[in-house]
């Protein structure tokens, strides 16, 4: 399983910023519950997008051994623990924060992401990384008219579209299935997951006269409701296809920033 390996910048929101987070947050390990608490926060340790930081009194299952060693992170030093719930042990999976972090941060831990098996916001999934509050995605019925093509073939031609706005990133294209050339696509097996789309159902690559063009395009059939418009629909990496919309051919996000967002 693949994750997005995209940023989504928060510029107003400095490293080592502190603020409550209004939702009950949870973490489970081996089907059980490490922590449940509605008094986390969030922390800021690079300008992307923040982690959680849960109060130590709010660990329902979890037990923290500490492994007698600090770092200095993002937003200050922290202790490393090793986190165990039930039979499960994950070494080094916790940082309780200490002297010359921020002060809301003290008496809190902030877990490694991939060492809960689930982390819930209310009782939705998250994935990947906590959402930032500062970003947002608008997915948006458009009447304009969208043409994918590559190396001069066209692999889709759409009178319409949704447009997915994402802070940071580049404006997405999603196309009904209908008005895509699939002779020219193949399945691939790779899967990518978003905390603010969900997991992708599906990517596929395209092989002409120049080669392989790996994952070019992905559907989410069930995304979080947030995208819900895009279910079904699939998408186009503006970075490796030449897409017009409304006739016009769209620079590539590469060539404006730089850099190859993927």
């Amino acid at each position: 399983m693949a994750v997005e390996s995209v940023l989504h910048p928060s510029l107003i929101v400095p490293v080592g910023h502190v603020e409550p987070v209004p939702r009950r947050i949870r973490g489970l390990i081996g089907g059980r519950v490490a922590f449940d608490t509605r008094r986390a926060l969030y922390v800021w340790e690079w300008l992307a997008y923040p982690q959680f930081s849960i109060p130590v009194e709010d660990l329902v299952d979890g037990v923290l051994h500490d492994d007698k060693h600090t770092e200095q992170l993002g937003a200050g030093p922290a202790h490393r623990h090793t986190l165990r719930v039930g039979a499960e042990v994950r070494a080094g999976a916790a940082w309780v924060w200490g002297e010359g972090a921020p002060g809301p941060l003290h008496d809190t831990v902030r877990f490694e992401w991939d060492a809960l098996d689930a982390w819930f916001e209310e009782d939705e999934p998250v994935f990947v990384h906590p959402r930032s509050p500062y970003s947002r995605v608008d997915a948006l019925r458009s009447s304009s008219s969208v043409r994918v093509e590559m190396g001069g073939e066209v692999l889709a031609e759409a009178p319409d579209c949704v447009k997915l706005f994402e802070t940071g990133l580049p404006t997405r294209y999603y196309l009904d299935r209908t008005h895509i050339d699939w002779a020219r696509l193949r399945h691939s097996d790779t899967v990518t997951r978003c905390p603010y789309k969900g997991t992708t159902s599906s990517y596929w690559s395209f092989e002409g006269a120049t080669g392989l063009r790996a994952d070019i395009a992905w559907t989410y059939d069930f995304p979080t409701i947030h995208a819900n418009r895009i279910a079904g629909l699939t998408a186009f990496h503006n970075e490796h296809v030449d897409l017009y919309v409304d006739g016009t051919l769209l620079p590539s996000p590469s060539d404006v920033n730089g850099v190859t967002l993927e």
